[in-house]
């Protein structure tokens, strides 16, 4: 709305200096910023609305003993994310552009999938929170939508099956029929995969923060017919305002960081996992990247797979001796390293070094082909 404004001004009275607000890199500088102020503004005072009204995080049982102490920290902080994504992407976005619209009701649709469920946990004191059938509905809906308008759309008719393979030069994949199931697929695994990372301060928000300073890139890139053109991959006009959306996150990331980091104040809670992790598969599918995630995304890939390993290799010799036995010591494998002795804060910064490596690597697959 702001970035129409300003665009008025600068056709009806053409002052200096007001042709920047057409550039998405400014523009993208802005909503970081609008986002990372917007935290620091409403953050502590939701912090203590949240405390007066006695909404904090349950003790999880299924955490190491040490996580009993975090038990009342003020839960549900997604909302000041999730806000601080969303007004600065409607404030500098270009609201004519589907691509904005795709990647907001997204993430807003799987918040208050999120939302829900924290309410139930921390206000209706149900154990479980939403059913995981229903969580899992709604991270469907949400990817079944998504799907089906890049796929029926008109505006995206040339390339709306395809998709980038890495490492591959001049290599697009075709998902033909099998591209909205796809697209479920990958909104759902990463809407929980980041769920499921969220179980350290700071771990979650700042290794989403370091995936979308690389998503911003490659998502510049890719709606700049000269640059897309350079590096062969899919020219996607009008997707460069998904830079935009990324750098609202990398800002409202690490305004939340500011409280979320050790020792927390605030918790995101499945109202913020639920949205960034769908927000990070929905914003790959977007760009036609979604087959670097296992990269980009390794921690939260990796944060999965441990829990799958863990699960099937319990379930398995229990079958086979009769006593279930563990590959690792708890699972996610964050609470593996905790369990080892690791301190919280030196295994969230180590994640952190790991994901900034792969996104560099990310990064670099666009040459290394």
């Amino acid at each position: 709305m702001l970035y129409y404004l300003l665009e008025y001004i600068n056709e009806a009275f053409a002052p200096p200096g007001f042709e920047v607000f057409k550039f998405i890199t400014f523009r993208a500088a802005a909503a970081a910023i609008t986002a990372l102020l917007m935290n620091w503004l409403v953050g502590a005072k939701l912090i203590r609305l949240l405390k007066r009204l006695q909404i904090g995080e349950s003790a999880k049982v299924e955490a190491p003993k040490n996580h009993l102490a975090k038990a009342g920290t003020p839960t549900m902080g997604g909302l000041i994310i999730i806000s601080s994504i969303t007004i600065p992407m409607l404030l500098w976005g270009e609201l004519h552009n589907t691509y904005v619209w795709l990647i907001l009701v997204t993430t807003v649709s799987l918040a208050g999938v999120g939302f829900l469920d924290d309410y139930l946990k921390v206000v209706k004191k149900y154990p479980k929170g939403l059913i995981g059938g229903y969580k899992i509905v709604g991270q469907v809906l949400v990817g079944a939508m998504v799907g089906s308008v890049l796929y029926f759309s008109p505006e995206f008719a040339e390339v709306n099956s395809l998709t980038t393979v890495p490492f591959f030069k001049n290599l697009n994949f075709d998902y033909l029929w099998l591209y909205i199931p796809a697209v479920i697929f990958v909104i759902t695994a990463t809407s929980n995969a980041v769920n499921l990372s969220d179980g350290l301060d700071g771990l979650a928000v700042g290794t989403i923060v370091i995936a979308f300073l690389a998503i911003a890139v490659i998502s510049y890139v890719s709606g700049r017919v000269d640059l897309s053109d350079y590096l062969n991959i899919l020219y996607l006009p009008g997707s460069g305002e998904l830079a935009i959306f990324s750098a609202a996150i990398v800002g409202a990331g690490l305004g939340f960081l500011w409280y979320n980091a050790y020792p927390a104040q605030v918790f995101m809670g499945d109202t913020g996992s639920l949205a960034l992790g769908g927000a990070l598969g929905a914003t790959m599918i977007l760009i036609k990247k979604e087959l670097l995630l296992p990269i980009l995304g390794g921690i939260f890939f990796a944060e999965t797979v441990s829990v799958i390993i863990q699960r099937l290799y319990f379930k398995y010799t229990r079958m086979k001796h009769g006593q279930g036995r563990r590959v690792f010591k708890m699972a996610p494998i964050h609470h593996h390293f905790e369990l080892e002795g690791w301190a919280e804060p030196k295994i969230v910064v180590r994640f952190y070094i790991i994901a900034v490596i792969l996104a560099i690597l990310s990064l670099a697959t666009f040459k290394v082909r």
